[in-house]
């Protein structure tokens, strides 16, 4: 198994941006859904959301629970509970990475 190489300086940076903007719409969504669980989301903030969850996607492209981050559907407008379950397995995942490149 070959070890990857990577800049830490480079991943604590997208790190830091991408957690912060996670964080923020996690609870905010989480918010939304206390509030009225099976509203669906609008377009723009679907689209939105996905601005933000793509390049975390990029990021953890080679982890293995990758295949476990999905973007929210446009084309069916997601409620806001799943929103929140979504967004929440990215929350989740940066703790994960974080435990692996940035915290050693």
């Amino acid at each position: 198994m070959s070890k990857i190489i990577v800049n830490k300086e480079n991943i604590t940076e997208k790190y830091e941006m991408l957690y912060s903007l996670v964080r923020s719409v996690y609870y905010e969504v989480k918010e939304l859904s206390k509030k009225k669980p099976d509203d669906a989301l609008n377009k723009f903030k679907v689209e939105t959301l996905n601005k933000i969850l793509k390049p975390v996607k990029e990021l953890m492209k080679d982890e293995i629970y990758f295949d476990f981050l999905q973007l929210l559907e446009v084309d069916s407008l997601p409620t806001n509970s799943d929103a929140t379950i979504i967004i929440g397995q990215y929350f989740e995942m940066f703790e994960q990475f974080k435990m692996k490149y940035i915290c050693h």
